[in-house]
């Protein structure tokens, strides 16, 4: 029976993070509000939850998970990133993109691509993900909460408690939340590429 905070989307309160934090710290697999719809998330070197994340989602290994990181500094520890493209991050984080890079060795190899060695990294505007990740003090794990054969995320915490309270530990009700995909990029390689156009706008990187 998963555990159900109702948090100010702007303005969360201290004392439910800071529950919020432990039960992540604990092997918790949580979901929450981002820019674009809900996600699920727990820590990154919690191996086990990371295990029950990919199995609630029905995505295997080759699938980028994503690394939730609070701001441009904590993000360059994860991933190669160059001056061209740092230009690029900066003109559009906080936002919803989540871009493909080349994974530092402070990624632990299990999760990257097993084949090209890259991970996916974002840094959320939402004020509840952002006061979640200031209060944890680490990266997230994440993964957009759409469920094996399904089109559409879930997008109403009141849903998500219903349809998964026995698979997740907590829901972080942060208010109804768009259930548009963020916009994916791929800075892997030589030229920036359009992977997935969705809720941030390409134009802000200089792709149309």
């Amino acid at each position: 029976m998963s555990q159900y905070f109702s948090v100010h989307p702007q303005n969360p309160q201290t004392r439910l993070l800071r529950q919020a934090a432990q039960i992540l710290r604990e092997g918790g697999l949580i979901a929450l509000p981002t820019d674009s719809g809900y996600a699920l998330a727990c820590q990154i070197d919690d191996k086990s939850a990371v295990e029950r994340l990919r199995r609630l989602r029905g995505i295997d290994e080759r699938y980028h998970l994503t690394l939730m990181c609070r701001d441009l500094s904590e993000l360059a520890n994860f991933a190669c990133v160059d001056n061209v493209q740092y230009r690029m991050l900066k003109a559009a984080t906080p936002g919803p993109f989540v871009f493909i890079f080349e994974a530092t060795r402070e990624v632990p190899r299990r999760l990257s691509h097993p084949s090209r060695k890259t991970i996916g990294l974002r840094v959320p505007e939402n004020a509840v993900m952002q006061a979640l990740l200031a209060e944890h003090g680490h990266p997230l794990l994440s993964a957009t909460l759409l469920l094996p054969g399904e089109e559409e995320s879930l997008a109403d915490p009141e849903i998500i408690r219903e349809r998964l309270e026995k698979q997740l530990n907590l829901v972080i009700d942060g208010g109804a939340s768009p259930a548009k995909a963020s916009t994916v990029v791929d800075l892997s390689g030589g030229e920036p590429e359009l992977v997935r156009r969705g809720a941030g706008d390409p134009a802000l990187l200089g792709m149309e």
